[in-house]
């Protein structure tokens, strides 16, 4: 594989590849697999061979959108791990060969907030669905006729190699070896984990009630298991996310359909002595986190916020419950991690066998196969799907 980087990145270094991508372009349909060209990075940019990604559900949502910020022809893709191919100017974090998770996040080192512990909004480069590069706002993707394809959050996976901007990159031990299960890190997996472990801070022996037992909410499990959390509550509408959960740490399973005549905050609230001190909404419903806010113990119950909801939701709570029961709702976005910094973090973990990120990984398929990793997440069959590049 060494060999390989060497022999590319000396006679493509500063020219554009002509390479396979997955293209999107048009809403809902196949992917369509054919060679593109891509430029060389501009300064603070990084080309970067993909040798794994895998399918998000964020993916599926911008895969349908038929009006912007659903842009077409656009390379989706941005749960990942790659090696790097060439650098533009100005960027000295990382050389060629070495092994980095590209990120949706940025954390660029030098703003108010990335210097914070308080924050990971990147302010210099805050957070945006744009179909461009974020520092130049052009696209480093063309087919063969010269036709522009547009970016996915920074990232846009679903290609042989990409451009990405130096702040969206993390370097980790390049003598850690590349698993499939690492570029999970990149979204799902690290927003879960984070979630508990640097959002809500959740402590030893405490009590966690995660709403919805998707892929974000099993990570949520992991993470509360691995803060310590001694009883984790899940609520789902699918009976067999019980029996899944248990592999991350779940200890109870409440499904809404089966509480006969009281409410979920009624059965959690019998079932915790008051409510669970941490409430995690990870399906993206204005109702569920009022729900998950009314099953938070009073005083120091948490509710934070992860599911994404459709543009121009509201949320509606009781302003005497806001004063009188001392709750905080708060959001989490990436987790509350910095990219940089808490990946390596995770990975280490990971690598002790201390984290688990392989049960993630339910299913495996070719490049040339992407689509079908679409039909297993659109038909709920999988939690994670990795996507082999089959370029090492």
């Amino acid at each position: 594989m060494a060999a390989m980087d060497e022999k590319l990145s000396s006679g493509n270094r500063g020219k554009p590849i002509r390479c396979r991508a997955a293209v999107s372009r048009k809403p809902g349909e196949p992917l369509v697999m054919e060679e593109i060209m891509v430029a060389p990075p501009m300064p603070h940019e990084v080309r970067v061979r993909i040798v794994y990604t895998s399918l998000c559900h964020s993916d599926i949502t911008f895969w349908k959108m038929k009006d912007f910020p659903g842009v077409f022809p656009r390379i989706l893709g941005h749960e990942a791990i790659g090696v790097v191919e060439s650098v533009g100017e100005d960027v000295t974090e990382v050389a060629e060969g070495d092994t980095v998770i590209p990120t949706l996040i940025s954390d660029c080192g030098e703003c108010v907030d990335c210097r914070s512990t308080k924050s990971n909004l990147c302010s210099k480069l805050p957070f945006k669905i744009s179909p461009f590069m974020p520092r130049h706002e052009t696209s480093r993707f063309t087919d063969l006729n010269g036709e522009v394809i547009h970016h996915f959050v920074s990232v846009s996976s679903f290609s042989e190699y990409t451009v990405v901007d130096i702040a969206h990159l993390t370097k980790i031990d390049s003598a850690i070896p590349l698993t499939k299960a690492a570029g999970l890190l990149g979204c799902g997996v690290s927003t879960g984990v984070g979630a508990a472990w640097r959002t809500a801070n959740v402590e030893p022996g405490s009590t966690v009630a995660i709403f919805g037992l998707g892929s974000i909410g099993l990570a949520v499990a992991e993470g509360a298991r691995l803060c310590g959390a001694t009883r984790i509550i899940g609520v789902d509408v699918n009976q067999h996310k019980f029996e899944i959960g248990k592999k991350f740490g779940v200890t109870d399973f409440i499904n809404p359909a089966n509480c006969e005549n009281k409410s979920v905050t009624e059965v959690m609230i019998e079932m915790t002595d008051g409510g669970a001190d941490y409430c995690f909404e990870c399906v993206g419903i204005a109702s569920l986190v009022q729900q998950a806010y009314a099953c938070c113990r009073k005083g120091w119950g948490k509710t934070i916020v992860l599911g994404v909801d459709q543009p121009g939701s509201q949320l509606t709570l009781p302003s005497y419950d806001v004063l009188h029961k001392g709750k905080t709702l708060m959001g989490s976005f990436f987790g509350g991690l910095k990219p940089k910094s808490d990946i390596p973090v995770l990975l280490n973990r990971y690598i002790n066998k201390e984290l688990q990120l392989d049960e993630f990984v339910t299913h495996e398929v070719t490049f040339e196969d992407i689509n079908k990793a679409f039909d297993l997440l659109t038909e709920g069959k999988c939690l994670r799907c990795v996507i082999c590049m089959n370029n090492q």
